[in-house]
């Protein structure tokens, strides 16, 4: 065990002392250190067990009873919905079965330990301000090199930190977070069902500069890691996966890492490419813009480029990560992947990663399509504008800068942009960072909607462009896929400033009958009121607070 690794807090006396006297007997009196003592279950009409990093060994020769396990939940606190309690001011969690009664017949009693040190395989990554997002096996450390991540940001460089901690295995159970987050915040989760709402909150509410989330499970917490990180924090995540493959192909989860989809390619294009005429590609920009496989303890594998990883994958080929390792005297190794050779392919469209230089070239490549003249880059062309989207949907945006050919790119950093695009509920909350842009001179353009048929016309608008408004016919028209991503997330952040007291009643933008009433279902979940106003094709939904 390295020399980092034993900067450990466990209070694993605590967690012994919830236990039958029996079983805390044959601990302490066991050969093995406790200090390595994984977790101990304890199962109705069966030996307890202790487990360890390398072997397991039974306890007692006695079964477990149903005394055994009052004795326990007697001594922890409660159960939330997902059937997990802790010890207050401690990191140890006890997950319980039921029984088809709900009665509890077994308990995992997993010890939980602050690990210092566990971040310097990966502290550069930590510092540079992009979004990071770990995947691995169960208890491979995911959660405690997500915790220690917290502490470093929060604490060593002083950065304003929330953790949304569903299941208080982040900072521990109790009311006040374990000193194993340092200065980090932490915004408990009533209900892991209610984790992309406290999400939404702490961004909306607290002003954080890094968001911390671990496991990341649901559609809803995936889309609400999206508008985060559409507002420039930096996130900092955990997602149930193993392996870069394995989010690719999972459904739920795969808008994480930019989603995937069908696209159908012209003759002449797919001849070009040498594929067939249907291709799978990315559909958006990543959410997170480094992805690490935790392999073991001290064994990373790291994708410094998300999006390029999977436009690789994509392409049939196997992106190389960087290997990184940590030797037992606190060393890192990297190995970095072979450079692509000059003859390789990279595949075309705008893609986070790209140095300025590149994406003025791309930019200019557009403005001459659309404007024609020489491919001498003498010619004069219009100016390159740097978008920076705030709440604005980024694949959309990029959606329609193609379509209109402009001579655009979209920006990570306020700081960077020469435009600012966003949304009249955002406007009209004053946001702090579109005063910021508005004090240094930086025009902001306000929309309606998330939609590309405004982000077209605004588009248009700024480089004094004409468009075919017969394709536009309503201002509200809006693609399929568009309408019910836009329309959930637009009820989401109604309702959340609903129930925070912001307003007292949220007009949505008017939809068509299938989505309002999703609409409702929503506010109905989170117990407030909502009624449709206005009439076809501008009906809508207003939500309110239960009188």
């Amino acid at each position: 065990m390295s020399s980092e690794r034993q900067a450990v807090t466990s209070n694993i006396e605590l967690l012994l002392d919830t236990l039958p006297p029996l079983i805390q007997q044959a601990l302490v009196q066991g050969e093995e250190n406790p200090a390595d003592l994984l977790e101990v279950v304890i199962d109705l009409g069966r030996l307890p067990e202790a487990r360890y990093p390398d072997h397991e060994r039974f306890l007692s020769n006695l079964e477990i009873t149903s005394e055994d396990i009052d004795y326990v939940t007697a001594r922890i606190g409660a159960f939330g919905e997902d059937n997990r309690a802790g010890i207050p001011r401690t990191l140890h969690r006890i997950s319980a079965i039921r029984n088809r009664s709900g009665v509890v017949i077994g308990l995992t009693c997993r010890v939980g330990r602050a690990i210092f040190g566990t971040v310097s395989i990966v502290r550069d990554l930590v510092e540079s301000g992009k979004s990071i997002l770990l995947l691995g096996k169960p208890g491979t450390g995911k959660t405690t090199m997500l915790r220690e991540m917290a502490r470093v940001l929060a604490e060593e460089l002083r950065k304003r930190v929330v953790i949304v901690d569903t299941s208080n295995e982040i900072a521990g159970d109790g009311d006040i977070p374990h000193p194993g987050i340092g200065r980090a915040r932490r915004m408990q989760v009533p209900r892991p069902s209610e984790q992309h709402a406290v999400m939404i909150e702490a961004v909306e509410n607290h002003m954080p500069e890094v968001i911390v989330i671990d496991e990341i499970g649901t559609e809803l917490e995936a889309m609400a890691a999206r508008t985060i990180a559409e507002r420039g924090v930096q996130l900092i995540g955990t997602a149930h996966g193993n392996t870069l493959d394995n989010l690719m192909v999972n459904p739920t989860l795969s808008d994480l890492i930019g989603g995937i989809q069908a696209v159908t390619l012209g003759d002449e294009e797919a001849r070009r490419r040498g594929t067939q005429k249907t291709v799978q590609e990315r559909k958006s920009p990543p959410t997170f813009d480094v992805l690490i496989e935790i392999q073991s303890w001290d064994s990373v594998a790291v994708y410094t480029d998300v999006a390029t990883a999977v436009d690789a994958i994509l392409r049939g080929e196997q992106p190389q990560p960087e290997l990184r390792t940590k030797d037992a005297d606190g060393q890192v190794q990297i190995i970095a992947p072979p450079p692509r050779e000059p003859g390789d392919s990279v595949p075309s469209g705008p893609r986070r990663g790209q140095n300025m230089r590149d994406e003025r070239e791309r930019a200019l490549r557009w403005s001459r399509e659309r404007y024609g003249g020489s491919t001498n880059e003498s010619t004069p062309a219009k100016p390159v504008q740097r978008i920076f989207p705030f709440g604005v949907s980024r694949n959309r945006l990029e959606s329609a800068i193609g379509r209109l050919h402009v001579p655009a790119i979209i920006v990570r950093d306020m700081q960077d942009a020469t435009l600012v695009m966003t949304l009249k509920n955002y406007y009209r909350q004053s946001s702090q960072r579109l005063r910021q842009a508005e004090d240094r001179g930086i025009p902001v353009y306000v929309l309606r909607n998330n939609t590309i048929t405004q982000m077209e016309r605004q588009l248009a608008s700024i480089f004094h462009l004409t468009i075919d408004d017969s394709e536009h016919a309503s201002p509200y028209h809006e693609t399929e896929d568009e309408s019910v991503e836009d329309a959930m997330l637009e009820a989401e952040t109604a309702i959340t400033q609903v129930m925070n007291g912001e307003c007292s009643n949220v007009e949505l933008t008017p939809r068509n009958s299938y989505i309002r009433r999703l609409q409702h279902q929503m506010a109905d979940r989170y117990s407030l009121n909502s009624r449709s106003y206005g009439s076809e094709p501008y009906r809508g939904v207003r939500i309110f607070r239960s009188q």
